[in-house]
């Protein structure tokens, strides 16, 4: 049965032909990259409902028993990370052939595709050492992306995303000798069977390898101290890229939950603790960064990319729990984020290209404002975590998982307190855009009428991509009873360490 390997091969064996062969043609390159991306979504479809009966499914390659050969996993939680990436990457990638970004370079559909790859592989993945292979997948493929159709300040913004990355991939390397040298192998499920039986004091090298992997993901995630690279790469890059990198932070999360709640999870000596110490302070202080980023920011995309840092960090504060009840809270609010997120730079890139600039200022009214406005109100909300959307609940979910004593306190003014700084915020970047922008005289200098002419409407199906994002966000409040108890049943199967180590070890053995 191979279906659990096809998110990772279909856009690793597309992408080249896209590269090589119809680079020069863009209709073909959509239409290959269109349908590749479109069966991709029904393959997350049906993996997702594979693994919506409890069961875990183990993937050889090879024919390689665990842990000595390379395993994919599939369990709730991969399969639903895998159709949350497929299902946004659809979206964004109508958004780009509408708006035509994917013309604007030749291999912006070859890069798609490999950034594909390296996400869904991120998530599949049952071994450290290939998650730190797919991220890399993950540098190479966004670095392209980043700086497609050029400019020197967005090469300068790459350049220090790259440093930055390859300073952690640098780490990754350290923390997988130090963890290999520690226990002889680096299958997660076998690290969770040796890790509790090594003597608390001959653990050194393993905490120290549980700290290293933890910044490691903080920087994916985009954690205080390491946040400050995001939201000027997602400021600079283009919109639909910057959109799909939505989901880049959540791999950073993903890999949080699974290998810290996993490998270095109960019964581990001396690191059972060492990530909720270390991720709850990191997590309310992103959230202070996020807030105050929104409540400044003087251009409409660093504001979105606070945001997403303000998010990522209220997404952080619940998996810093690591409870049952608190991470199914963190998966509704992280699959809430990360298509509002979405929706709120391809609506920024409607706006901002009639604008001629994301400053916000009062200038002349774009043409269709009204639905502009209306978008981003929209999408506004459902960030900030007002009702009626998605993110007023994720929010509730998540203040609901943090009643203990020791938390309740810094969390709940944390989240509260930068939920009304981001809507101050928003709440200020809209009435700038869209309000006080009404008919504005022109300048008396300019003399022929084209200088004034507004620019060309969007066409529906530049902006069906943003509705439909944002319809994703309602029907995820109107479905919240549903998706929460699915959520739930994700969670409890995360923390059952017992059966995924049987499921990965004992099947490969049965094979």
């Amino acid at each position: 049965m191979h279906w659990i390997i096809l998110p990772v091969v279909m856009p690793a064996l597309v992408a080249p032909l896209i590269g090589f062969v119809m680079r020069w043609d863009i209709t073909l390159a959509r239409a290959a990259s269109m349908t590749n991306t479109i069966l991709m979504v029904g393959v997350a479809i049906g993996l997702a409902m594979m693994a919506s009966t409890g069961e875990t499914f183990i993937y050889k390659l090879g024919d390689w028993p665990a842990p000595f050969g390379i395993v994919l996993v599939l369990d709730r939680l991969s399969a639903l990370m895998v159709l949350l990436t497929c299902v946004l990457a659809l979206i964004v990638l109508i958004h780009a052939i509408a708006t035509g970004w994917d013309n604007r370079g030749r291999h912006f559909h070859a890069l798609f595709q490999f950034q594909l790859m390296g996400i869904c592989g991120a998530f599949l993945t049952g071994d450290v050492f290939n998650l730190f292979v797919f991220f890399e997948v993950l540098l190479i493929a966004s670095y392209g992306l980043m700086i497609h159709s050029g400019g020197r300040e967005r090469m300068q913004i790459g350049l220090q995303y790259v440093v930055m990355n390859l300073a952690g991939s640098t780490l990754f390397l350290f923390a997988l000798g130090t963890l290999y040298a520690s226990t002889g192998t680096l299958n997660i499920a076998d690290l969770a069977a040796k890790i509790p039986q090594i003597p608390p004091e001959d653990a050194a090298l393993v905490r120290v390898a549980a700290i290293l992997l933890m910044l490691v993901f903080a920087v994916k995630a985009a954690l205080f101290p390491v946040q400050f690279w995001l939201p000027s790469t997602y400021a600079n890059a283009p919109a639909p890229v910057a959109a799909l990198f939505a989901i880049m932070t959540k791999v950073g999360a993903y890999a949080i939950l699974r290998v810290h709640t996993t490998a270095f999870g109960p019964g581990s000596p001396g690191t059972q603790d060492l990530a909720s110490t270390w991720l709850f302070p990191a997590a309310i202080i992103t959230i202070a960064i996020g807030a105050f980023g929104v409540l400044g920011a003087r251009r409409l995309m660093p504001l979105i990319g606070f945001s997403v840092v303000g998010s990522m960090g209220t997404l952080l504060v619940a998996v810093a729990m690591f409870s049952p009840t608190a991470t199914s809270a963190a998966l509704y609010y992280m699959v809430h984020s990360t298509f509002a997120a979405a929706c709120l730079f391809l609506i920024a890139d409607l706006v901002v290209t009639r604008r001629g600039g994301d400053t916000l200022r009062a200038e002349q009214p774009t043409t269709q404002n009204g639905l502009f406005a209306a978008l981003f109100f929209g999408a506004a909300i459902a960030m900030a975590g007002m009702p009626p959307l998605s993110g007023f609940l994720g929010k509730l979910l998540v203040l609901d998982a943090l009643r203990d004593p020791g938390v309740i306190g810094w969390a709940w003014s944390a989240i509260l307190i930068g939920s009304l700084f981001t809507i101050l915020g928003f709440a200020r970047a809209g009435s700038t855009l869209f309000w006080k922008s009404t008919a504005m005289l022109p300048d008396p200098d300019m003399t022929e009428l084209e200088d004034v002419r507004p620019p060309h409407p969007a066409t529906a199906l530049q902006v069906a991509p943003s509705m439909v994002a944002l319809a994703v966000l309602g029907v995820l409040a109107a479905f919240a009873g549903p998706v929460s108890a699915y959520l739930q049943d994700t969670s409890d199967q995360l923390f059952d360490r017992a059966g995924y180590i049987a499921a990965v070890l004992e099947q490969s053995e049965d094979g």
